[in-house]
C-alpha cells in the first residue's frame, strides 16, 4: 500500500494575510488531506492571532475542489456532541464529501480551562472520550436522537438530512491507550498518533520506531479482541512531536527516508506541518514544496 501525504495548515494567518492562499497551494501540491488544530489557542501560539477550526475549513472548502480537509484533533475540552454534529454536517455539505475528523481526548493546555473549568484529569478525560465518541457516531449518523449520560445529553436533537458521505463522515482516533485504541478499533476508520512524547526531548529516532511499533502492536491486539479487521483501519502519524522533529523535511532524501521507515510500521498516511517561520515548525518552503511534489511517487 502506498503513503498518503498530508499536511496540517495551523488557523495563525487572516485569510485575507496568506491564510486562503496556503489551503489553495495545498490543493495544488497534490496533498492527501489537509488538517488544522481544532484549539482556542496553542502553546507558543496563545498570545497571537488564532482562527476557528471549522469557520476556516469552511473557506477552505470553498477554495477548494479535490483536496480532503479535516480536524488533528478535535476534543471535548470545549466541544459538546450535538452543536458539533450539526457543525459537522453542514461542512461536509459544504466541501461536497471531503471531511474527515481528527478526534482526540484532549490535553491539558489552554483549552481545558478557557470555559472556566478544572483541568480534567487523564482519566477524566478518557471518561467523556468514551462517552464523546458514540454519541457523535450515533448524531452523524441518525435522523433523530436522544441520550442521557454522565457527561453528555442529547433531546429529540435532528442532523437532516445527515453526512454527506455515508453512514457518516470518517473518524480519525488519536489514541495511545487501550481505552482510546478501542475507541478507534469500534468507531475510528483511522488511528492516530504523534508517537511517544516521553522520548521528544531526549529520545532517538531508534527508540521512537520502537514505540511506534509498540504502539500498533496494541492497536493490532486491540482490534482482534473487538473483532475488527486491521486493514479497514487507516494509520496516520502526525509528524514534528517525535525526535527527529523538523529534520525530515531539511531534504527530499532525508524525508523519504523517514516515511519510508514509517511505511515500514505499517503507517497508511504521513502529516507534515506547513512551513511557520521563527516557529518550531520552522521549514524551507521550497523544500516543503519538493517534498510534497515528489515524494510521493518515491514512496509508493
Amino acid at each position: 500500500m502506498s503513503l498518503q501525504l498530508s499536511t496540517v495548515i495551523l488557523p495563525y494567518r487572516r485569510w485575507s494575510e496568506g491564510g486562503r492562499t496556503a489551503w489553495t497551494r495545498a490543493e495544488q501540491l497534490g496533498f492527501h488531506t489537509a488538517y488544522t488544530y481544532d484549539h482556542l489557542s496553542w502553546r507558543s501560539f496563545r498570545d497571537g492571532p488564532w482562527f476557528g477550526a471549522v469557520p476556516t475549513l469552511t473557506a477552505a472548502a470553498a477554495v477548494t475542489d479535490r483536496l480532503r480537509l479535516g480536524t488533528l484533533v478535535t476534543s471535548p475540552n470545549f466541544r459538546h456532541p450535538v452543536t458539533l454534529a450539526k457543525e459537522l454536517i453542514s461542512l461536509d455539505d459544504i466541501s461536497g464529501g471531503r471531511v474527515t475528523l481528527g478526534i482526540g481526548a484532549g490535553g491539558s493546555g489552554f483549552d481545558a480551562t478557557a470555559l472556566g473549568q478544572d483541568p480534567w484529569t487523564p482519566r477524566e478525560r478518557a471518561d467523556r472520550f468514551a462517552e464523546f465518541v458514540p454519541l457523535l457516531d450515533r448524531l452523524l449518523s441518525e435522523d433523530a436522537v436522544s441520550y442521557e449520560g454522565d457527561f453528555y445529553s442529547a433531546h429529540e436533537a435532528r442532523n437532516i438530512p445527515g453526512c454527506v458521505q455515508r453512514p457518516r463522515l470518517p473518524f480519525a482516533v488519536a489514541a495511545t491507550g487501550p481505552r482510546g485504541m478501542r475507541l478507534a478499533a469500534r468507531y475510528g476508520q483511522a488511528w492516530v498518533t504523534t508517537g511517544d512524547p516521553n522520548l521528544y526531548e531526549n529520545g532517538t529516532p531508534e527508540q521512537s520506531i520502537q514505540a511506534l511499533r509498540g504502539q500498533a502492536e496494541k492497536l493490532a491486539d486491540t482490534c482482534a479482541e473487538v473483532g475488527r479487521d486491521m486493514t479497514g483501519l487507516d494509520r496516520v502519524l502526525l509528524s514534528g512531536f517525535t525526535p527527529d522533529r523538523t529534520g525530515p523535511l531539511q531534504s527530499l532524501d532525508a524525508f523519504v527516508d523517514f516515511a519510508g521507515r514509517h511505511a515500514e510500521l505499517g503507517f497508511t498516511e504521513l502529516v507534515i506541518h506547513w512551513p511557520i517561520p521563527d516557529s518550531p515548525f520552522a521549514a524551507d518552503e521550497k523544500v516543503f514544496e519538493q517534498i510534497a511534489m515528489e515524494a510521493p511517487a518515491q514512496l509508493r
